[in-house]
């Protein structure tokens, strides 16, 4: 573990994309666990572990704001140690274990914020 001379832990950020599988029950099954999903983020953004997070959805949503929102997946910035401790929560997430997300198109890369967050 990397520290720093205060011997508090060095903190980056993430950037994460968890795209909606696309098979049929997708968003019955996201709609099921949805409440245990928020609870979890609420937790996460309390602690400073989520800095932003939220849903993702198709352009409609804003260009023609009485379409119902099509949900396709959900976006995060973390601050963490590491990248593993990341997936770590990702993997842990209701919408994953649940195969909300699909874990094949999964991204966590680093992320550096050209303004403060």
């Amino acid at each position: 573990m990397s520290t720093t001379s205060s011997s508090n832990p060095i903190r980056h950020r993430f950037f994460v994309y968890a795209p909606d599988k696309t098979e049929d029950g997708t968003l019955a099954r996201r709609l099921a666990v949805r409440e245990r999903h928020l609870v979890g983020a609420k937790e996460g953004h309390e602690s400073g572990f989520i800095r932003i997070g939220g849903m993702l959805t198709t352009p409609d949503a804003v260009t023609n704001p009485e379409a119902p929102r099509k949900m396709l997946g959900s976006t995060f910035i973390f601050e963490a140690e590491s990248i593993e401790e990341v997936k770590k929560s990702i993997e842990g997430d209701i919408y994953y274990t649940s195969g909300v997300w699909d874990p094949e198109k999964i991204v966590i890369l680093p992320f550096f914020s050209a303004f403060p967050i």
